[in-house]
Protein backbone atom coordinates (compact mmCIF):
# COMPACT_ATOMS: atom_id res chain seq x y z
CA UNK A 1 0.00 0.00 0.00
CA UNK A 2 0.74 3.30 -0.87
CA UNK A 3 -0.02 5.93 1.98
CA UNK A 4 0.19 10.13 1.43
CA UNK A 5 0.05 13.42 3.87
CA UNK A 6 -1.68 15.44 2.28
CA UNK A 7 -3.58 18.99 3.13
CA UNK A 8 -6.77 20.57 1.06
CA UNK A 9 -8.92 22.87 2.15
CA UNK A 10 -6.25 23.70 5.47
CA UNK A 11 -6.40 20.43 6.47
CA UNK A 12 -4.30 17.59 6.76
CA UNK A 13 -4.79 13.79 6.29
CA UNK A 14 -3.39 10.75 5.62
CA UNK A 15 -4.67 9.10 2.06
CA UNK A 16 -4.52 5.91 0.35
CA UNK A 17 -3.25 6.42 -2.83
CA UNK A 18 -4.12 4.48 -6.02
CA UNK A 19 -3.15 5.31 -9.17
CA UNK A 20 -4.17 9.38 -9.22
CA UNK A 21 -6.79 8.85 -6.69
CA UNK A 22 -6.83 9.76 -2.56
CA UNK A 23 -9.24 7.72 -0.61
CA UNK A 24 -8.91 9.81 2.75
CA UNK A 25 -8.82 7.99 6.32
CA UNK A 26 -9.00 9.18 9.59
CA UNK A 27 -6.16 8.81 11.85
CA UNK A 28 -2.94 7.29 11.15
CA UNK A 29 -1.89 4.62 8.59
CA UNK A 30 -0.14 2.15 10.98
CA UNK A 31 -3.08 2.94 13.54
CA UNK A 32 -6.75 2.34 13.14
CA UNK A 33 -7.44 3.91 9.87
CA UNK A 34 -10.91 4.25 8.97
CA UNK A 35 -12.29 5.77 6.11
CA UNK A 36 -13.87 9.12 5.95
CA UNK A 37 -15.42 8.57 2.43
CA UNK A 38 -13.36 11.49 1.21
CA UNK A 39 -11.61 11.14 -2.22
CA UNK A 40 -9.50 13.32 -3.80
CA UNK A 41 -7.26 13.16 -7.21
CA UNK A 42 -3.52 13.84 -6.67
CA UNK A 43 -3.26 16.77 -8.47
CA UNK A 44 -5.45 18.66 -6.68
CA UNK A 45 -3.85 18.31 -3.01
CA UNK A 46 -1.17 19.29 -1.71
CA UNK A 47 2.10 16.70 -0.64
CA UNK A 48 3.33 17.42 2.50
CA UNK A 49 6.12 15.28 4.57
CA UNK A 50 4.15 11.37 4.77
CA UNK A 51 5.20 11.55 9.05
CA UNK A 52 5.98 14.13 11.67
CA UNK A 53 8.31 11.92 13.64
CA UNK A 54 8.07 11.95 17.28
CA UNK A 55 11.93 10.79 17.31
CA UNK A 56 13.65 11.40 13.92
CA UNK A 57 16.58 9.13 14.05
CA UNK A 58 19.40 8.76 11.34
CA UNK A 59 22.28 5.96 11.11
CA UNK A 60 26.08 6.99 10.73
CA UNK A 61 28.18 6.41 8.21
CA UNK A 62 26.81 3.36 6.87
CA UNK A 63 28.01 2.52 3.33
CA UNK A 64 31.84 2.09 2.24
CA UNK A 65 31.99 3.84 -0.74
CA UNK A 66 30.51 6.91 0.77
CA UNK A 67 33.24 6.27 3.50
CA UNK A 68 36.48 6.22 1.15
CA UNK A 69 34.77 8.85 -1.13
CA UNK A 70 34.42 11.57 1.82
CA UNK A 71 37.93 10.24 3.45
CA UNK A 72 39.77 11.10 -0.35
CA UNK A 73 38.12 14.79 -0.23
CA UNK A 74 39.85 15.35 3.44
CA UNK A 75 42.94 13.84 2.31
CA UNK A 76 43.13 10.54 5.00
CA UNK A 77 42.84 6.85 5.93
CA UNK A 78 38.68 5.73 5.78
CA UNK A 79 37.69 4.62 9.60
CA UNK A 80 34.84 2.02 8.86
CA UNK A 81 32.62 1.61 11.63
CA UNK A 82 32.55 -1.31 14.07
CA UNK A 83 29.05 -0.86 15.43
CA UNK A 84 25.95 0.78 14.36
CA UNK A 85 25.73 4.46 15.47
CA UNK A 86 22.93 6.65 15.72
CA UNK A 87 22.42 9.98 15.46
CA UNK A 88 19.32 12.98 15.74
CA UNK A 89 18.45 15.34 13.36
CA UNK A 90 15.35 18.04 13.68
CA UNK A 91 11.91 18.23 12.49
CA UNK A 92 12.30 21.72 11.83
CA UNK A 93 14.52 20.83 8.99
CA UNK A 94 11.57 18.58 7.34
CA UNK A 95 9.89 20.00 3.81
CA UNK A 96 7.78 18.00 1.42
CA UNK A 97 8.54 16.63 -2.23
CA UNK A 98 8.75 19.29 -4.55
CA UNK A 99 9.63 22.58 -2.07
CA UNK A 100 12.75 24.35 -2.21
CA UNK A 101 15.64 23.60 0.04
CA UNK A 102 16.80 27.53 1.10
CA UNK A 103 20.71 27.52 1.46
CA UNK A 104 21.53 29.87 3.89
CA UNK A 105 22.60 32.89 2.68
CA UNK A 106 25.99 32.80 4.28
CA UNK A 107 26.58 28.97 3.66
CA UNK A 108 29.72 27.98 1.87
CA UNK A 109 29.74 26.17 -1.50
CA UNK A 110 30.25 23.13 0.14
CA UNK A 111 26.45 22.34 0.10
CA UNK A 112 25.97 18.21 -0.56
CA UNK A 113 23.02 15.70 -0.70
CA UNK A 114 22.38 12.44 0.84
CA UNK A 115 19.90 10.28 -1.17
CA UNK A 116 18.61 7.71 1.78
CA UNK A 117 16.22 4.91 2.18
CA UNK A 118 13.90 5.91 5.79
CA UNK A 119 12.59 3.55 7.22
CA UNK A 120 8.91 3.86 8.95
CA UNK A 121 8.13 2.59 12.35
CA UNK A 122 4.77 1.10 12.59
CA UNK A 123 4.55 -0.50 16.53
CA UNK A 124 6.06 0.24 19.70
CA UNK A 125 9.05 -1.32 20.09
CA UNK A 126 11.70 -1.94 22.72
CA UNK A 127 14.72 -4.74 23.54
CA UNK A 128 14.08 -6.44 19.66
CA UNK A 129 16.27 -9.16 18.38
CA UNK A 130 17.71 -8.41 15.13
CA UNK A 131 15.35 -11.85 14.26
CA UNK A 132 12.76 -10.13 15.47
CA UNK A 133 13.68 -6.58 14.86
CA UNK A 134 11.54 -6.26 11.57
CA UNK A 135 8.46 -6.76 13.16
CA UNK A 136 8.03 -3.06 13.70
CA UNK A 137 8.33 -1.90 10.47
CA UNK A 138 5.34 -0.52 8.72
CA UNK A 139 7.06 1.18 5.43
CA UNK A 140 9.77 2.73 3.52
CA UNK A 141 10.36 6.47 2.78
CA UNK A 142 13.45 8.42 0.93
CA UNK A 143 15.16 11.22 2.16
CA UNK A 144 17.41 13.80 1.37
CA UNK A 145 20.06 14.47 4.33
CA UNK A 146 20.93 17.84 2.67
CA UNK A 147 24.58 18.76 4.93
CA UNK A 148 26.79 21.90 5.02
CA UNK A 149 29.95 20.38 4.82
CA UNK A 150 32.15 23.00 6.43
CA UNK A 151 29.28 24.27 9.36
CA UNK A 152 29.09 20.25 9.85
CA UNK A 153 33.11 20.20 10.49
CA UNK A 154 33.03 22.97 12.57
CA UNK A 155 29.96 22.54 15.27
CA UNK A 156 30.36 19.69 17.23
CA UNK A 157 26.52 18.88 17.37
CA UNK A 158 26.08 19.47 13.28
CA UNK A 159 23.25 22.31 14.64
CA UNK A 160 23.56 24.13 11.57
CA UNK A 161 25.24 21.87 8.82
CA UNK A 162 22.62 18.82 9.36
CA UNK A 163 19.21 20.34 10.52
CA UNK A 164 19.24 24.08 9.31
CA UNK A 165 15.83 24.36 8.06
CA UNK A 166 14.81 22.85 4.84
CA UNK A 167 17.63 20.45 5.10
CA UNK A 168 15.55 17.41 5.42
CA UNK A 169 13.46 16.74 2.58
CA UNK A 170 11.49 13.27 2.96
CA UNK A 171 8.99 11.99 0.67
CA UNK A 172 6.52 11.52 -1.22
CA UNK A 173 4.78 8.68 0.85
CA UNK A 174 5.03 5.76 2.65
CA UNK A 175 5.10 2.75 0.56
CA UNK A 176 4.59 -0.93 2.67
CA UNK A 177 5.26 -3.58 -0.08
CA UNK A 178 9.12 -3.26 -0.97
CA UNK A 179 12.02 -5.65 -1.83
CA UNK A 180 14.89 -4.30 -0.31
CA UNK A 181 17.55 -6.68 -1.78
CA UNK A 182 16.36 -5.69 -5.71
CA UNK A 183 16.06 -1.83 -4.58
CA UNK A 184 18.85 0.48 -5.67
CA UNK A 185 19.06 4.71 -5.52
CA UNK A 186 19.52 7.12 -8.04
CA UNK A 187 20.29 10.48 -7.31
CA UNK A 188 20.14 13.38 -10.56
CA UNK A 189 21.03 16.88 -10.50
CA UNK A 190 19.49 18.56 -12.94
CA UNK A 191 18.65 15.45 -14.52
CA UNK A 192 21.98 14.24 -15.04
CA UNK A 193 22.80 10.83 -13.29
CA UNK A 194 24.99 11.49 -10.03
CA UNK A 195 25.55 8.35 -8.03
CA UNK A 196 23.29 4.64 -8.13
CA UNK A 197 24.17 2.45 -5.56
CA UNK A 198 22.26 -1.17 -4.00
CA UNK A 199 20.00 0.40 -1.36
CA UNK A 200 20.23 -2.59 0.85
CA UNK A 201 23.99 -2.98 0.32
CA UNK A 202 24.61 -1.20 4.36
CA UNK A 203 27.78 -2.40 6.58
CA UNK A 204 24.56 -2.74 9.33
CA UNK A 205 21.60 -3.51 7.89
CA UNK A 206 18.06 -2.25 9.10
CA UNK A 207 17.57 -5.40 11.67
CA UNK A 208 20.89 -4.99 13.47
CA UNK A 209 20.36 -0.84 14.18
CA UNK A 210 16.73 -1.78 15.22
CA UNK A 211 18.39 -4.45 17.48
CA UNK A 212 20.96 -1.91 18.91
CA UNK A 213 18.39 0.82 19.49
CA UNK A 214 15.78 -1.34 20.93
CA UNK A 215 18.50 -2.19 23.36
CA UNK A 216 18.26 1.59 25.06
CA UNK A 217 15.12 2.93 23.87
CA UNK A 218 11.71 2.89 22.91
CA UNK A 219 10.36 2.98 19.53
CA UNK A 220 7.24 4.35 18.62
CA UNK A 221 4.83 4.39 15.50
CA UNK A 222 5.90 7.15 13.46
CA UNK A 223 9.46 7.62 14.64
CA UNK A 224 11.51 7.59 11.57
CA UNK A 225 15.16 6.12 11.02
CA UNK A 226 16.78 7.78 7.98
CA UNK A 227 19.44 4.30 7.28
CA UNK A 228 22.83 6.31 5.14
CA UNK A 229 23.90 7.23 1.60
CA UNK A 230 26.80 5.75 -0.71
CA UNK A 231 28.88 7.96 -3.03
CA UNK A 232 29.46 11.53 -2.77
CA UNK A 233 27.57 14.20 -3.95
CA UNK A 234 28.52 17.47 -6.04
CA UNK A 235 28.34 21.22 -4.57
CA UNK A 236 24.80 22.35 -5.24
CA UNK A 237 23.72 25.69 -6.29
CA UNK A 238 21.27 28.16 -7.05
CA UNK A 239 19.19 26.67 -9.43
CA UNK A 240 20.23 23.06 -8.76
CA UNK A 241 17.47 20.49 -8.77
CA UNK A 242 18.14 17.08 -6.98
CA UNK A 243 16.30 13.94 -7.27
CA UNK A 244 16.08 11.01 -5.41
CA UNK A 245 15.18 7.70 -6.52
CA UNK A 246 14.59 4.66 -5.34
CA UNK A 247 13.37 1.57 -7.10
CA UNK A 248 10.05 -0.11 -5.93
CA UNK A 249 9.43 2.96 -4.14
CA UNK A 250 9.32 6.30 -5.33
CA UNK A 251 11.27 9.78 -6.18
CA UNK A 252 12.14 12.80 -3.97
CA UNK A 253 12.37 15.78 -6.54
CA UNK A 254 13.39 19.08 -4.41
CA UNK A 255 15.02 22.57 -6.14
CA UNK A 256 17.63 24.14 -4.43
CA UNK A 257 17.44 28.42 -3.98
CA UNK A 258 19.99 30.41 -2.35
CA UNK A 259 18.45 33.93 -1.33
CA UNK A 260 20.62 37.09 -2.36
CA UNK A 261 19.76 38.13 1.56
Amino acid sequence: MRWIRFSTDDRCAYGLLDGDAVMEISGEPWGTPAPTGSKYRLRDVTLEVPVVPRTFYCAGINYSTHIREMAAKRGVQPVFPEKPDIGYRANNALIAHEQPVVIPVDATEKVNYEGELVVVIGKQAKHLSAADAMSCVYGYTIGNDVSERTWQRGDRTFWRGKNANTFKPMGPWIETDVNLDTMTTIVRVNGAESVRFKTNDMIFDIPTYIAAMTRYLTLYPGDVIWMGTDGTSPDLRHGDVVEVEITGLGMLRNPFVRPTN
